[in-house]
């Protein structure tokens, strides 16, 4: 009886993280965009976060989005919305339990904004490898400046 092999396809390694940050994504709780991201180091992942509200406290479909009711658009007045940025959560999981994440990568649904940026270039991420863009110009110049490396990659 002859064995039929059949060549099994892996995700390249940006490929697989990126939808990993895709999944990571489902589980916002933003009304207006759902943001997942995951930092990896030495292709070992290290800390993942999604856009909401801050722990404990009530949901954006609870308590309404301030955003959405002005009608503000993306990019700008972001000290209007209480939820916290994908990015941000996954920098703040890895400060809280003690992982450097320096030198990492950071895998985003979206292109992460100028608040997100300047923890990004604090945190000494090396390279960020994002899935779609987001209209925020000021965090691209940081990016740029700062010598972060920018791969966009459709997923």
């Amino acid at each position: 009886m002859a064995k039929h092999k059949l060549k099994k396809i892996r995700p390249k390694w940006d490929e697989y993280f990126l939808k990993i940050s895709q999944l990571v994504s489902q589980r916002s709780t933003c009304l207006r965009r759902a943001v997942g991201a995951v930092i990896v180091k030495n292709r070992r992942i290290l800390a993942t976060g999604y856009n909401g509200a801050p722990t404990d406290l009530p949901h954006c479909a609870v308590s309404g989005c301030l955003r959405q009711k002005f009608k503000i658009p993306s990019g700008i007045h972001h000290e209007l919305c209480r939820g916290l940025h994908a990015e941000m959560n996954a920098i703040l999981q890895a400060a809280y339990y003690g992982i450097d994440i320096s030198e990492g990568t950071l895998y985003v649904t979206n292109q992460p904004c100028i608040l997100c940026a300047k923890m990004i270039v604090n945190a000494r991420v090396k390279k960020i490898v994002m899935a779609a863009g987001y209209p925020d110009t000021e965090a691209l110049m940081l990016f740029k400046k700062s010598q972060i490396r920018l791969i966009y990659k459709k997923i």
